[in-house]
């Protein structure tokens, strides 16, 4: 009996990611038409800069930005999140970041389950922000209990997703038939449901606790709630958008406008208004508003002093303002994030010289032809032109961003202030493990591309 190889968790995730696409576009429309400016922005830029082009070229991005996305789910109990884990497990994807996005009135903690490895990410970088629904936050204790009872009636993976799951923790892996089976029940988790699993009035109460609890509560599953390609002109995207029938919302969320970015800067259109049964009420239409479509542009990755700076502009540029962005202070908003972070240094050289950002390293065409280089540092190295430094793109989220697009589709009066601390103790108890540091991924990442260099070059770093 011949045994058939396991496919590479990486190539699962790849196709697990192009499926969820195809199905929220046809879920989505608008998400189509998202995608469809996106790449025309992307193309354009490219032939207007090829500066831009040859540097995704070095770095090798340029291969998996079409097909870079990340999406967004929000769960409602301990038992979904570590199962949830489990599942993304079998695509290579591990929880990396806690996030608390309380204190911007959204009643959830999340993490980010993508793939750790640079080489990983080269194959695809899908990657889905997951949100734990803090029921402890909902503050009528009869509203409370009755969203506990619903979430524990419920399962939102299939019977053979969760075979398929163990069979994978098992075996090591799955085959290329599993693994076919496997992307096909795994969406299903992910997948729109019209039908509202309580009733009207239940749905009213949920609602008007926070409008973030009915969409987690009310539903069979999580649905996916956006999908996000990457673009590199998010500024351009916001303004043509409007003319393609999309009308984004007022706010470019993240750093502002720079030469060199940082971080990521995210967009988003309105949430659909989507009609919906209630349990008491089959035959007629409620709506529900939730899936929505958002943009995505990637910078550098900051270390910890780089952080540190972005997070004092931000929030002085904030405290200024005295209030949450929105359309009617939009362009002052603009003016005060441009206005605070002139103190940002917006060129490579200077983040790099400040220890602002990380960076991975190449041997150039120049150093891979000298001979006898001996020992060098690796600042001679740059100057003399042997490796050139590019920055890191940042792989993960901004807590005050992702509220920002919660809010924005929720809706202004969904906010609220909630006296509970962040509690990533309970969320990693509840993820059945502790996640990943951010930045230490980032600075290994930078550390195997100076040994790469040394190793290349056959030189002794100083």
């Amino acid at each position: 009996m011949t045994v058939q190889p396991f496919v590479s968790p990486d190539l699962i995730r790849q196709r697990f990611s192009r499926a969820m696409s195809d199905m929220y576009r046809e879920e989505v429309p608008l998400y189509g038409a998202l995608m469809e400016l996106v790449e025309k922005t992307n193309r354009e830029l490219l032939a207007r800069q090829p500066e831009i082009a040859r540097q995704l070229k070095r770095t090798g991005e340029i291969e998996r930005l079409d097909m870079e996305r990340h999406g967004a789910i929000r769960v409602g109990t301990a038992s979904e999140l570590a199962t949830l884990a489990r599942l993304f497990a079998v695509m290579g994807m591990q929880p990396v970041g806690y996030y608390d996005l309380t204190p911007a009135g959204v009643p959830v903690h999340s993490t980010a389950f993508r793939a750790v490895h640079e080489e990983a990410l080269q194959v695809s970088p899908f990657r889905v922000f997951t949100s734990l629904l803090r029921l402890e936050l909902i503050e009528d204790p009869e509203l409370r209990s009755f969203a506990k009872s619903v979430l524990a009636r419920r399962s939102i993976f299939t019977e053979e997703a969760l075979r398929l799951i163990e069979q994978a923790e098992t075996a090591g892996g799955l085959n290329e038939a599993e693994a076919v089976e496997f992307v096909r029940q795994a969406l299903e988790t992910f997948r729109w449901h019209h039908s509202a699993t309580v009733s009207a009035a239940q749905y009213q109460k949920l609602s008007a606790q926070h409008r973030l609890v009915a969409d987690v509560v009310a539903f069979k599953g999580p649905h996916i709630n956006h999908l996000t390609p990457r673009t590199l002109d998010i500024d351009t995207v916001q303004e043509q958008m409007p003319a393609h029938g999309i009308t984004p919302k007022a706010v470019i969320e993240g750093p502002p406008r720079r030469d060199c970015p940082i971080l990521l800067r995210q967009t988003s259109f309105k949430a659909l208004d989507e009609p919906i049964a209630f349990t008491d009420q089959p035959e007629s239409r409620g709506s529900h508003s939730a899936r929505f479509g958002e943009i995505e542009q990637r910078g550098a990755a900051l270390t910890p002093k780089g952080r540190a700076l972005y997070d004092r502009l931000l929030n002085a540029a904030r405290d200024e303002l005295g209030d949450f962005p929105n359309e009617a202070n939009a362009a002052r908003y603009d003016a005060l994030m441009t206005q605070h972070f002139a103190e940002f240094p917006d060129s490579i050289e200077g983040m790099r010289e400040q220890g602002l950002a990380y960076f991975r390293y190449f041997a150039t065409e120049k150093g891979l032809a000298a001979e006898g280089l001996g020992e060098s540092s690796l600042e001679d190295l740059l100057r003399d032109g042997y490796v050139k430094a590019e920055p890191l793109v940042y792989e993960d989220f901004l807590p005050v961003s992702a509220a920002g697009i919660f809010q924005s589709n929720l809706g202004d009066a969904a906010q609220a202030h909630y006296a509970e601390h962040s509690n990533r103790q309970a969320f990693e108890q509840a993820l059945g493990r502790s996640a990943i540091d951010e930045l230490g991924l980032y600075a290994e990442t930078q550390r195997r591309s100076i040994e790469e260099c040394a190793e290349v070059l056959r030189i002794k770093l100083t």
